[in-house]
């Protein structure tokens, strides 16, 4: 027998085994793959059609630079994470414009939310909570380092006027590909049939088999310890959990928001903590950060300002708004 609809209803019975849950976690992974290819589809045609266009705003968005951010970090992936990285790296856009972009930006999130039809009605609310999160601290933060900023827009117009270093590249970093040999500009200058469904359909296999493993693992967990010890585990509703969430958030790696969202979709983590952690799930662009950065101290600065960043957010929206 597989309980494909629910492992907890199944905690019961006595021969519910490990190949049920096999079966079940893999059931309900599968039944995500044309939800998936269908966002990621639409996702890489947006791309094509608007990327450039936000590229060469936040290029040239000087002091509102978070607000352009924010609104680019909405787009699903972690593209435009790695490219704000690459950015800042290169002293294009202030430290508020990229922290409003690592906090606005939901990785995998969205795509993963999007594939359970009846979890539609939380991305709307997710996604207004990230962007007024990035918007209010990235503008802080360029009016606390308003000095770094000032030299980052000197920069930008000596740049544009053509008296930058010729020394000085800015193709090289630029280049740097984001999840699955993906880059956002080269996918917004080229259109290419190839690219438009080979990319989606293996970025689509690559999320099924992240979302296969924490359900397997979570159902697992269910069966073997029980909801009140995931509960501690997890430490379910307490004020260390959006700490938890948001330090796994760190992880460079996409896994981190797949596994992040599953966990709050199945009512183990709490919205303050599923806000924690996607606020710090940055994907490739923190380590990027920290493999093209000079100042190795800047970029744990980075770093630790977005974790600092996504748990106040986290507890704020758990504690304050009561969400």
């Amino acid at each position: 027998m597989v309980c494909v609809k629910n492992v907890a209803n199944c905690l019961n019975l006595k021969f519910y085994t490990m190949h049920d849950i096999f079966l079940d976690a893999l059931v309900d992974s599968a039944k995500t793959i044309p939800f998936l290819l269908f966002v990621y589809i639409g996702i890489e045609l947006v791309e094509y059609k608007l990327a450039n266009r936000l590229i060469e705003k936040i290029k040239k968005a000087g002091s509102i630079g978070p607000a352009i951010g924010a609104i680019a970090g909405i787009l699903p992936q972690c593209g435009f994470s790695v490219f704000a990285t690459a950015l800042y790296n290169q002293r294009f856009v202030t430290i508020g414009t990229l922290m409003a972009v690592y906090l606005s930006t939901s990785d995998e999130a969205i795509p993963v939310i999007l594939s359970q039809p009846d979890k539609i009605g939380i991305i709307v609310p997710l996604i207004v909570t990230k962007v007024i999160i990035a918007l209010i601290f990235g503008y802080i933060l360029d009016l606390i380092y308003q000095k770094n900023k000032q030299k980052t827009l000197a920069h930008v117009e000596v740049y544009n006027l053509g008296y930058d270093n010729p020394n000085h590249s800015h193709d090289d970093v630029l280049s740097r590909n984001a999840c699955c040999g993906h880059h956002v500009e080269n996918s917004a200058k080229n259109f290419s049939i190839r690219k438009i469904f080979f990319h989606p359909l293996v970025h689509a296999l690559k999320i099924f088999i992240f979302i296969f493993i924490v359900t397997f693992a979570i159902n697992l967990a269910l069966v073997e310890l029980g909801d009140a010890v995931l509960a501690k585990i997890f430490l379910s509703n307490g004020f260390l959990q959006p700490f938890l969430v948001a330090f796994f958030g760190l992880i460079p790696n996409c896994a981190a928001s797949v596994g992040i969202t599953e966990l709050y979709l199945k009512g183990i983590i709490t919205y303050g903590s599923v806000i924690a952690g996607l606020c710090a799930s940055g994907g490739l662009g923190i380590l990027i950060l920290f493999r093209e950065e000079k100042n190795k101290l800047d970029a744990i600065r980075i770093v630790g300002l977005l974790f600092g960043i996504s748990v106040m957010a986290g507890l704020f929206v758990q504690y304050i708004l009561k969400f």
